[in-house]
């Protein structure tokens, strides 16, 4: 209990010291807005919006396009599927005030009840340094959490990413998150303070008194090829019993020339899976949630063309590699997914593009009639930002 107090404290403590004393601004992939001139009338709006559509095909026999095996041959193996069809609505009030609004109204389709609005915050931004945002938002705990489904590398978010927003680290989340931009001598530093529920989005209530602490730290090492070092911790409080979650990342961007240029992701986290502790009969499981962990780590290089013709913008390939063990203490039985796709771009910026690709996944022990079986998966995605 005294380890986990004073582990909370230390973890907000250095974030909040390190951004009161450090003194400029610096450039980097994770936005803090300009201010806008006095002389713009406020509020001022701004509509923005995604579509975007896949076919899968299942390519293993008896196993449906979610990945669920079938022993007895039922199940869908092919499907047109409407994935996200969003709208963004940004009400910048005044100087240092926003409000963002962003739902997916494809989430129709299943249980609206907790699900179709995404963000919905307010952000206050002193200067550079600290921004302050409260509400329904994505707290910042590894790459994945700071650019959009719509300029994602790879086919969907990584299976980590996935699991860990389920255990309240990632995805959509309620609550509190201080951030700024500083240096550090020659070093640009990005941090960010959050405090949330924990159980996800467009809930009523937190479901006990417990909250989710985490701190995100990044170091801008190497300007030239755009190489970042992120560090991500948390601890919490969940029915009454302690949980943490650790990471680390590493990104870069080489530009080899004007047309050709290389992204790499690389990110590794940790974590107590509380989820599965709790759905453990109470008589079985350990008193300490901690012999319930999930681990988990990708690997994405991207490689870009710049083509600039008059129908045709962009080509990307890309291959991601993941592994990720949701129980590997007590129960190992990892996940390894390889999904190479290529990607054709119509519009700058991905204003329009379409994807193809594979997912291949593998587990160490095949279980039937579970999703915990071998599988190769077909998928064609077309998407347009306006």
């Amino acid at each position: 209990m005294t380890f986990f107090s004073q582990k909370k404290r230390s973890l907000l403590v250095c974030a909040l010291l390190a951004a009161f004393s450090a003194n400029a601004q610096i450039q980097d992939s994770l936005r803090v807005d300009k201010y806008e001139e006095d002389h713009v009338k406020y509020p001022v709006l701004q509509i923005k919006g995604l579509f975007q559509a896949r076919y899968l095909v299942g390519m293993t026999e008896d196993v449906d396009v979610n990945g669920l095996h079938h022993a007895d041959g039922s199940g869908t193996s092919n499907n047109f599927m409407l994935k996200y069809m969003r709208v963004q609505v940004r009400a910048q009030i005044s100087k240092r005030t926003e409000v963002v609004a962003l739902a997916n109204f494809a989430d129709f389709k299943n249980d609206p009840k907790s699900r179709v609005l995404e963000n919905a915050y307010l952000k206050y931004t002193f200067n550079p340094k600290l921004a302050f945002t409260v509400g329904q938002f994505r707290p910042w705990f590894g790459i994945e959490e700071t650019y959009p489904i719509d300029i994602i590398k790879s086919l969907d978010w990584s299976n980590q990413y996935t699991e860990f927003g389920k255990l309240g680290w990632t995805s959509f989340q309620i609550g509190l998150s201080a951030t700024g931009q500083l240096q550090l001598g020659k070093i640009p530093f990005q941090y960010a303070v959050s405090v949330v529920n924990g159980n996800g989005k467009n809930q009523i209530n937190d479901n006990d008194n417990g909250k989710q602490y985490s701190t995100r730290l990044v170091f801008g090492l190497s300007k030239k090829y755009n190489f970042n070092l992120g560090l991500n911790g948390g601890i919490g409080e969940v029915s009454s019993k302690k949980v943490y979650a650790v990471g680390v990342d590493l990104s870069s961007l080489i530009q080899f020339d004007p047309k050709w240029s290389l992204d790499m992701q690389l990110e590794a986290k940790q974590a107590t899976n509380h989820v599965l502790y709790n759905t453990v009969d109470p008589e079985l499981r350990s008193s300490n949630p901690d012999q319930y962990l999930i681990r988990g780590a990708y690997f994405l290089p991207n490689v870009r063309y710049e083509v600039n013709h008059k129908n045709l913008s962009a080509f990307e390939l890309s291959c991601r590699y993941e592994y990720l063990d949701t129980n590997f203490r007590l129960n190992s039985n990892p996940r390894q997914t390889i999904t190479p796709m290529f990607g054709l771009e119509f519009l700058k910026n991905y204003g329009a593009r379409i994807q193809l690709g594979i997912q291949f996944d593998r587990y160490k022990h095949q279980v039937e009639n579970t999703s915990q079986y071998n599988s190769n998966l077909f998928i064609v995605q077309v998407q347009s930002r306006f």
